[in-house]
């Protein structure tokens, strides 16, 4: 029997991945995005597919509007941010307002109608700048951006909501999602689809440091099983969990990659390293393996390879 799932920021790259195989395995869709960042076109995409689907244009800032998607879901996927830490610094009460003030609004939502368990979108950055091999959940939060910051406190009142408002919540903590869709043309856009549409001109990349900084890339096909799964997972509730590849790629080797699936030799350029940025981030998902039945089924070159397929097709249309 089909459910009913809520996915907000399904114009986004994320979400628009997850309300895709929510409807590819027949279940009924509703999406909410106020197109701030997301994408009309994500939205046409879905609607070309086979599929229970409702999408309401609006913002998750907006309780009455929540309220009405919310009413007879099931469960919501709650995807919806400003997801970018350079915006979060030139603009720390916009970052707050959606990721911190939309999350509570949300919650508050979800748990009046009645929905059985919300999934949110939390993030890497709660980390901060810790050292250590690996980022684990135990670890204390220390965020170094107001986005860090932001998300933490979507998050920790996702656990409020679960222990003591009678809503069940999982937080899964992103580590560097990337893949098809993914936005390469904003200001804050992320570095795989920058450098992949960039090195696809045969453009230097720009890397902002020394490229000795390392990432946990995680393709979102992983994102996406993730999710679905922490819906039902019956000890998640209350919980914050990594959600990664578990391995560790730095930015120098990233643009090697990149150059032998290209098969260009595109030396990078290097700049000032950022403000807020994290030198190492890698997640021990041993919880989320725990806890969820999780196991990355996408490795990172496999992932690396599909997402350069896709930004080479977009670009010979």
């Amino acid at each position: 029997m089909s459910q009913t799932y809520v996915v907000t920021g399904a114009a986004g790259f994320i979400g628009s991945h997850i309300a895709e195989r929510l409807l590819r395995e027949g279940e009924r869709v509703r999406v909410i995005d106020n197109l701030l960042t997301g994408k009309r076109e994500h939205l046409n995409w879905l609607a070309g597919l086979d599929g229970d689907l409702s999408i309401t244009i609006g913002d998750i800032t907006e309780l009455p509007v929540m309220r009405q998607v919310c009413r007879g879901a099931d469960y919501l996927l709650h995807q919806a941010a400003l997801p970018s830490v350079p915006r979060s610094l030139a603009d720390p009460l916009e970052t707050h307002h959606h990721c911190a003030t939309g999350t509570l609004i949300a919650l508050v939502a979800a748990r009046d109608a009645g929905v059985k368990r919300v999934v949110y979108a939390a993030s890497s950055s709660a980390y901060g700048d810790q050292a250590g091999a690996a980022k684990r959940e135990t670890m204390p939060p220390a965020p170094i951006s107001p986005y860090g910051a932001a998300k933490l406190a979507g998050e920790n009142y996702a656990a409020a909501f679960s222990h003591s408002m009678g809503l069940e919540t999982v937080s899964l903590r992103y580590f560097n999602v990337f893949g098809p869709r993914q936005d390469p043309t904003s200001t804050y856009a992320a570095v795989i689809p920058k450098f992949i549409t960039g090195m696809l001109r045969a453009e230097r990349p720009t890397i902002y440091g020394d490229g000795a900084q390392s990432r946990d890339f995680t393709y979102v096909d992983n994102v996406v099983q993730g999710n679905l799964l922490a819906c039902r997972a019956p000890r998640a509730n209350g919980e914050s969990i990594n959600l990664a590849g578990g391995g560790r790629i730095g930015i120098k080797d990233l643009v090697a990659r990149l150059n032998a699936i290209l098969g260009t030799d595109l030396a990078p350029i290097y700049a000032a390293e950022r403000p807020g940025d994290i030198k190492h981030s890698r997640a021990d998902i041993s919880l989320a393996r725990a806890l969820l039945d999780y196991e990355p089924g996408v490795d990172f070159d496999e992932g690396l390879r599909r997402t350069v397929d896709w930004y080479r097709r977009q670009q010979a249309r």
